[in-house]
């Protein structure tokens, strides 16, 4: 068991988002975080979405996240509250955006830290856990009802995410190891929502030197098998700090 996972107690009850009235002593009144963690799969980009199992928001979908507590960053308490709400453990979470309308959670003001994340689905686990009933990737264009102003944070991400798939290479964390070029410009549509040509795709990737081909093709398919390829690490990592601009 996680320290995360070892640190949930009693006195935690409303320790996500479940009361907005009657708060245990340990947290911080005014602050919360979000996360958005982003998945990829065959019908297109996905985020992670919990269901609260009680309190004022019992029944209703939400981000993973809650109070932050006074012994903790705002970093270890969103750490925290993934793993307690949906499993996920050792995920990369960049911070997105501070959320501080002073409207945006009723009878209460308060600010939100928000982060997000870039996941292999497959590459995890998940459960539904302390305070919620269900845990499910969905996709990002067919959202359900969202508490707060949940939508609008889940907005600000894919705008985060497709500025960032125009500026740096994306995919190290959302393809497998080996990838055909269809996987990739399909990984982009995604992100992007718009079709790409698939020889200007191409032509583009290829001359960036990002790929290595792997020498193997798709095993286990009914079609023509395309080849396989590879991210070049040195070249992504270069070309993470340098940037670049990719135009569609």
């Amino acid at each position: 068991m996680s320290d995360s996972q070892d640190t949930v107690t009693d006195h935690d009850k409303v320790f996500f988002y479940g009361s907005l009235t009657d708060l245990p002593d340990n947290v911080i009144h005014t602050l919360t975080n979000d996360s958005v963690v982003f998945g990829c799969s065959d019908d297109g980009l996905k985020v992670l979405l919990v269901r609260h199992s009680e309190g004022d928001s019992a029944g209703e979908w939400a981000l993973p996240g809650g109070w932050v507590r006074y012994n903790e960053s705002v970093e270890q308490s969103a750490a925290r509250l993934l793993n307690n709400l949906t499993g996920l453990e050792d995920i990369f979470l960049e911070q997105l955006h501070v959320f501080s309308s002073v409207n945006r959670l009723p009878h209460r003001r308060v600010i939100t830290a928000a982060f997000y994340a870039l996941v292999r689905p497959n590459d995890h686990a998940i459960a539904a856990g302390y305070s919620t009933n269900d845990v499910q990737w969905v996709p990002v264009s067919n959202l359900p009802n969202l508490i707060y102003d949940h939508a609008d944070i889940i907005q600000t991400a894919v705008k985060r995410l497709r500025h960032k798939v125009r500026h740096e290479p994306i995919g190290f964390n959302l393809l497998n190891r080996k990838f055909t070029l269809l996987q990739l410009q399909e990984l982009y549509e995604a992100i992007l929502g718009v079709t790409l040509d698939k020889p200007n795709f191409r032509r583009k990737m290829l001359k960036m030197n990002l790929l290595k081909q792997c020498n193997e093709k798709q095993q286990g398919v009914s079609h023509r098998a395309a080849n396989l390829y590879e991210f070049d690490e040195d070249v992504y990592s270069k070309l993470t700090e340098q940037g670049f601009s990719f135009d569609v």
